[in-house]
């Protein structure tokens, strides 16, 4: 693991109250949460601090409350979710910065558990308040972050309360999830073993241009799938007929071509496709060579020589990132592409001969539709935090854990 962070298995945490932030922001209809990812994702890291002897203090958000009391967004349903888990009880403090808080927390002993009220209804948390976040650092012996899915937002229990913790002198650091998060990019940016291909799909060349501006630089190749991969068509002259397209972002694409070739990085753009006259269940479609695009056709997944290029190329490769989907996998059969190349590279990854990470709410619902998701090596829930990751940014979550000096 990375050497600027400590870790929660470096550290005695017995008989210490432990403030654990964690993200269960999770979905939730009617009061039951529909999806627990997120959940199942931290229940080793919270049972770990159990059997080590910790009191927990659970600090999460949920929903955006603005800075309010909003009952809808209260945690309670998470924490009873929680409880049911870990088979211990889970109370919720409301007070969170009074005397009601201190007084909770000073109740928990080894192996407890408790939740604070969702942080968002307190303005100091969005605002990253040091007065709120001192007010939280009174409350425990040790910080351990483990919210990689927050690390992009400089809010007070993510980026001030570590800072302020580790200037008092209590230890800070990256809980397990966080630490596999960090191990996993690590891996697959900073330190990877080459050659590293990404995969970047999605809808518009816009919203991945900083991510493509960034790993033109620093892989050896790229796959570029969706609707993005019909802006660079364009601007290499295809007829794309009434594909979705970003017209204005063409010469963008233009740029970003020569960037790679620059940097010997090689793109890997769509040499067939599947089209159709309409996006919908049952609609007729055909595969067409990409410079046989008619005018009243969009392309909707791309073809088998396509595929076969792809999946080529991801064999030579020791390392691939992956986030979007290659076509309009929300309908069969234009799920084709991004099914193929997915359980390719799982094939791979089960067989040791790649390093797969995926992240990216789209991406994980396509690699769940291609059966796919546990077989790579890691797939991140952090949709914001990955895709700044992506873009090279620095993530204040992370910054603030790092070790100094």
């Amino acid at each position: 693991m990375n050497s600027r962070f400590l870790f929660v298995e470096q550290i005695d945490v017995a008989d210490k109250t432990v403030l654990l932030r964690l993200d269960l922001n999770v979905p939730m209809k009617d009061g039951v949460i529909t999806d627990d990812t997120r959940l199942q994702r931290v229940l080793p890291g919270i049972e770990a601090l159990r059997a080590a002897g910790a009191g927990i203090v659970i600090l999460t958000h949920f929903g955006r409350p603005k800075g309010a009391v909003v009952p809808e967004f209260s945690v309670s349903p998470v924490a009873a979710a929680l409880a049911t888990q870990l088979g211990c009880e889970v109370p919720v403090e409301a007070d969170i910065t009074g005397a009601g808080g201190q007084a909770a927390v000073g109740r928990i002993g080894s192996g407890d558990v408790l939740m604070l009220e969702n942080l968002r209804f307190h303005p100091g948390e969005e605002a990253n308040d040091p007065d709120f976040a001192a007010a939280l650092g009174e409350l425990g012996d040790i910080y351990v972050g483990d919210a990689f899915s927050c690390a992009h937002r400089a809010h007070a229990s993510v980026e001030a309360l570590p800072r302020q913790m580790a200037a008092a002198g209590k230890p800070v650091c990256a809980g397990r999830s966080m630490g596999a998060e960090l191990a996993a990019l690590d891996a697959a940016l900073s330190n990877p073993e080459r050659p590293v291909v990404a995969v970047v799909g999605g809808a518009k060349v816009s919203t991945k241009l900083q991510i493509l501006e960034n790993l033109v630089t620093r892989v050896d190749g790229i796959v570029l799938g969706g609707g993005m991969a019909n802006t660079f068509l364009l601007a290499q002259g295809h007829d794309i007929g009434v594909s979705l397209v970003e017209a204005d972002m063409v010469e963008t694409a233009s740029i970003i071509m020569a960037a790679a070739a620059a940097n010997q990085c090689r793109l890997i753009l769509p040499v067939d496709a599947l089209v159709a006259r309409e996006f919908a269940f049952g609609a007729q479609h055909r595969i067409a060579a990409i410079d046989a695009v008619s005018n009243d056709e969009m392309i909707l997944d791309v073809g088998p020589h396509s595929i076969t290029a792809v999946t080529d190329f991801i064999t030579s490769c020791r390392t691939i990132v992956w986030n979007g989907p290659i076509g309009a996998f929300e309908i069969a059969p234009f799920d084709t592409g991004t099914n193929a190349v997915a359980q390719a590279v799982a094939a791979l990854t089960v067989a040791g001969d790649l390093l797969s990470i995926a992240g990216g709410g789209d991406t994980m619902a396509a690699l769940a539709n291609a059966g796919s998701s546990d077989q790579f090596t890691y797939v991140s829930t952090a949709g914001g935090a990955f895709l700044e990751w992506l873009e090279g940014k620095t993530l204040p979550g992370v910054e603030a854990l790092q070790i100094v000096g």
